[in-house]
């Protein structure tokens, strides 16, 4: 790993921090996966049924925890 400078109180960083989850692999991942659920549920299951709720539900909090993910990497868990 690279050198602090002496004094200074940042972290080394393996990785940069990122701004852009867009383009992770993983959040692109998790929209194919939403599109797909979401599809599914309105041409093979009953409107109105739980399961449909619960899946879509499912899917779209992996959008949501992706990005989410990216703040606690670039602001609290960088200080921790």
């Amino acid at each position: 790993m690279s050198k602090r400078p002496h004094g200074s109180d940042a972290p080394d960083r393996l990785l940069p921090p990122r701004g852009d989850y867009q383009t992770l692999l993983s959040y692109e991942k998790c929209e194919v996966i939403y599109e797909i659920t979401f599809r599914f549920c309105q041409k093979f299951l009953a409107k109105g049924d739980r399961t449909v709720d619960q899946m879509v539900q499912a899917a779209r909090s992996g959008n949501s925890r992706v990005s989410g993910n990216r703040s606690c990497r670039t602001a609290v868990c960088a200080s921790a």
